[in-house]
């Protein structure tokens, strides 16, 4: 009997051991990470996305009489009345993206990430990396998403998001 109670508790002690494993193989390593690749923008990426800045520039200075200053408590209302006033429409992806990038400019500035080129099974994209980590935003299609599905998220709020997502993730700079 006593060997039977012996193989029992052999039995058990192992199904309580591998089971967790099995349970949640995220947890313990068994899953992949996902794969990607992180690359400086190209001449080619930075001559884009110029003329994206310069075309979303152009519609603001003549549809508006204004222009972007750098300073978000200025630029983020300016990028809301292109959408509520119509200057920018949903169909228009190309300019809803350039949205994006002066979006992502101004993100850049406040949070100090950096522009690249970020690459995985679904493609490549233009985003913003917080000091060579793994924490990205993906700003160039922030705004396009929403508004071409219909969401009326305001852009302040979008923005608001974005800097409460990373912001705590921001390494402490040295005697502070």
């Amino acid at each position: 009997m006593s060997f039977i109670r012996t193989l029992l508790a052999i039995v058990l002690s192992s199904v309580v051991y591998v089971a967790p494993g099995f349970a949640q193989p995220e947890v313990y390593g068994l899953m992949d990470k996902p794969k990607f690749t992180v690359n400086e923008l190209s001449y080619l990426d930075n001559q884009y996305m110029r003329s994206q800045r310069n075309l979303i520039e152009d519609i603001v200075r003549r549809s508006l009489g204004s222009s972007f200053t750098g300073d978000p408590s200025f630029d983020v209302p300016v990028l809301q009345r292109l959408l509520s006033e119509g200057k920018v429409l949903p169909h228009q992806r190309q300019e809803l993206q350039a949205m994006g990038i002066i979006l992502g400019d101004l993100l850049a500035e406040k949070l100090g990430m950096e522009w690249v080129i970020y690459e995985d099974d679904l493609g490549r994209s233009r985003a913003l990396q917080l000091n060579g980590t793994d924490n990205f935003l993906f700003p160039v299609t922030m705004i396009s998403r929403r508004v071409e599905a219909g969401n009326t998220t305001p852009v302040q709020a979008i923005y608001d998001k974005a800097v409460t997502t990373i912001e705590p993730l921001i390494p402490p700079k040295p005697f502070e």
